[in-house]
Parts: structure tokens; C-alpha cells; sequence
């Protein structure tokens, strides 16, 4: 083979199909701007930001097209939300587990008197709700949460967590990176605050588009990241009192936002769990080769806990809605796996296997220093292979090959 891409969780590659062709059609039709002109370009571009707003919230389960957010990624996102909810004195909760783009702004925030709670997680990347539960005090304001590890892949409980955040009147935010697009959500089901999202991972949209779909409670409470022109209440000097204006200061992404909204609109057209499903599949199948061909001192698998291969594909297989629906938490674990190699070091098997063989992985913290202290694999990190529904079986012997080779 000439390529393997297995680094799905940074990107999506292939994008969906046709995505260039409708960004390109914006452009050779006039890329006329929105909220901006009464004239016919600018109305028809509208209409198809509009679109792509109401095709976003269907796949996400929320019926209020004005509560969505446009945004440059998730990473936007959760700056907005907690930089506009979370003053001095305020207490926030969040996990071991979390990425740098919810760990760097809680870090800026707590140089600025916000008390931040580092709930850890277990060697294997699991969260116990329950400790979330006892951390909570009075100063708390408000629970964070990723809703699946980008190192590991492991689940966190978004229901208990959801639970605990409603019965103690405290505002409950989500960063679906590695989540969204895997599998449709109905994120009213959970009651989430904010759910902050990215559109270039599994929803295979572009770069550079994201959002964040908020509740009533948030945005009456919420303070604009950044303000300016948008096209509406031209005579004020404040922003916008109405959704979505007043979080979407200046224009828009509008290639982005037409690209995501094609993306989503062929995501809503698939079965509701079929691509999670064959990406569980091989996941598994990889896992099962590892074991079988592997001898355990050249490769630890980090953070998965699963019961087994056999086990985890009957488990794909047999997969239902009702698994993900309000009252039960996410899977135990989304289509990546890290692999540490004791006897080896991480970066030169990454780069052995891409050079020689084309497969393209990710070795190194990826941006997520504490999850890798929890699971152990600070400093050295770890080689990443994650999954779309796009690879496939072929792929993944061939990788498990040349990963016997490269050991060897």
C-alpha cells in the first residue's frame, strides 16, 4: 500500500464526499457574505448558512437553530464558555484527562482567582463519578468535561456526570472533539449547557469550523469572548441581545460553515450507528492481531480496559440505540488505541512506520500531558492509531505487518 491513514483523531482523511466541490462552488458563485447586503447573492448565502445551522442541530439533537454557535473549533468553544462564565472566586471541576484545549484556558483562568479541580482518572483513563460528586463545594460553579480521552479513547460517565451537575444546580459543559460525528446525539437527552464541537475530525467537514450548541441558562448567563460588527442592532455599541448574534462577532467562516453543514447534511443521511460500528469492528480486529502476533514486552495497550477482543467485536456487533440515549453513559471506549513500546522508542517506530511503510500515525503527548501521567506514559507518550469507518480491514493487516517488522 502506498498510504495508511491512522491518525483520524487529529483529522478525518477522506473528507466527505464532495466537500471541496461545494466549498468551490461558493467561490465561483460571487463568496458574497452574509448579514451584510439585501442583494440576492447575500440572501442566497444566508439561506444556505441557515441550512447548514438546522442540519447541525438535527444531528445533534437540538431544535433550537438560534442556540448554535459558530465557531473556529472546539478549542474556540471552550475558551468562550469559560472565559465568559467563570469569575474570580469561582470553582470548576474537570478531569485528568483532558486535553490542553480546556487545560490551557483553566490555567489562564486560575491566575485570575478561579479555583480549578483536577478530578484524576484511573491508570486505565477511567473516571469514578462519584469523586466528581465529593469534590463538589460550595464555590462551585460549574463541571468539564471531555466526553472521550483523544489519547486513549476512554469514555467518561456523561450521564452520572450530567446527573451530578443538574442535582447540584451547577452548569454542565462538554468537549465532544473525539466524539462528535461517531454517532448522532440528542444532547438535550443530557441536558449539556455546552457542547462544544469541531466539524474536521469525524464529522469530516473542513479545518477551521466548529461550534458550540448552548442551553438558555448559559447564554443568559454568558459574556461574549469577542465582540463586534455583525450585520444586526447596527445602532448599538454593545452586542446583540439575541441568539446567535451575540456570540458571532465579524464574518463568519462561511466556506467552513457551508462545508460542515454538506458534511453533516451526509452524516444524517447514513444509518444512526453504522459507522461506529464497522470502526468498532476493526478496532478490535487491530487489537485482536496485536494479541495474537505480538509478544506482550514489546507493546503495552494503554487505557483501554475492554474485556477482551472477542468479547468487544460481539459487543460492536450487536450495538443498539438504546446505549446512547438519555440515562446511559457512551461506550467504553471510541476507535483509537495508544501503544506504548517499552523496548522501543515511540517516535523512531512512528517514524519507521510511515517512512518505510506509509502509515501514517501519531506518536508523542498529543497535547494532553496529564492524561498521559495518569496512564503512565509521561514523558515518553505514546504511538496513536485511530480509526474511521473509511479504513479498512486490508489496512489493517497490513499495518499489523509492518508493525511485526518494524519491531523486529
Amino acid at each position: 500500500m502506498d498510504t495508511v491513514y491512522l491518525d483520524q483523531a487529529s483529522t478525518s482523511s477522506p473528507k466527505a464526499d464532495g466537500l471541496g466541490e461545494v466549498i468551490a462552488r461558493y467561490f465561483a458563485s460571487g463568496a458574497y457574505t452574509v448579514s451584510r447586503g439585501q442583494y440576492e447573492g447575500a440572501i442566497s448565502t444566508a439561506q444556505a448558512v441557515y441550512q447548514a445551522r438546522k442540519d447541525i442541530c438535527q444531528y445533534f439533537g437540538e431544535e433550537d437553530v438560534r442556540k448554535l454557535i459558530f465557531t473556529g473549533n472546539v478549542t474556540h468553544s471552550l475558551n468562550l464558555v469559560t472565559k465568559g462564565l467563570l469569575k474570580a472566586g469561582d470553582e470548576v471541576i474537570c478531569s485528568s484527562m483532558e486535553h490542553n484545549a480546556l487545560m490551557r484556558p483553566l490555567y489562564q483562568l486560575s491566575k485570575r482567582g478561579v479555583k480549578v479541580k483536577i478530578i484524576p482518572a484511573s491508570s486505565e483513563g477511567e473516571l469514578d463519578p462519584q469523586k466528581v460528586a465529593d469534590a463538589i463545594s460550595s464555590d462551585t460553579r460549574a463541571l468539564v468535561f471531555t466526553a472521550a480521552s483523544n489519547v486513549c479513547g476512554s469514555c467518561l460517565p456523561l450521564a452520572d456526570l450530567a446527573e451530578i451537575a443538574h442535582k447540584n444546580n451547577l452548569y454542565f459543559i462538554v468537549d465532544s472533539a473525539q466524539v462528535a460525528g461517531h454517532f448522532p446525539w440528542q444532547i438535550k437527552d443530557l441536558a449539556i449547557d455546552a457542547f462544544c464541537f469541531t466539524g474536521h475530525k469525524a464529522l469530516r467537514g473542513p479545518q477551521g469550523i466548529g461550534g458550540v450548541i448552548l442551553s438558555q441558562k448559559m447564554a443568559e448567563n454568558l459574556e461574549p469572548l469577542i465582540s463586534g460588527g455583525t450585520g444586526s442592532y447596527s445602532d448599538l455599541e454593545d452586542m446583540p441581545p439575541h441568539l446567535p448574534d451575540r456570540f458571532e462577532a465579524g464574518t463568519p467562516n462561511l466556506p467552513g460553515i457551508l462545508g460542515l453543514g454538506h458534511a453533516v447534511e451526509l452524516r444524517l443521511k447514513e444509518e444512526a450507528f453504522e459507522s461506529y460500528i464497522q470502526e468498532m469492528e476493526l478496532l478490535c480486529l487491530f487489537l485482536a492481531g496485536l494479541g495474537e502476533h505480538l509478544p506482550a514486552y514489546l507493546v503495552e495497550i494503554k487505557g483501554l480496559g475492554l474485556p477482551g477482543a472477542e468479547a468487544s467485536l460481539a459487543w460492536a456487533k450487536t450495538l443498539q440505540r438504546h446505549h446512547l440515549t438519555a440515562g446511559s453513559s457512551l461506550p467504553f471506549t471510541m476507535p483509537l488505541v495508544s501503544l506504548n513500546f517499552p523496548k522501543h522508542d515511540n517516535a523512531a517506530v512512528a517514524f519507521h512506520l510511515e517512512n518505510e511503510y506509509g502509515i501514517m500515525t501519531r506518536s508523542g503527548l498529543h497535547c494532553a500531558p496529564r492524561a498521559h501521567k495518569t496512564l503512565n506514559t509521561f514523558p515518553q507518550g505514546t504511538v496513536r492509531f485511530s480509526l474511521a469507518s473509511t479504513n479498512t480491514l486490508e489496512e489493517i493487516d497490513y499495518t499489523l505487518s509492518a508493525l511485526r517488522k518494524v519491531l523486529a
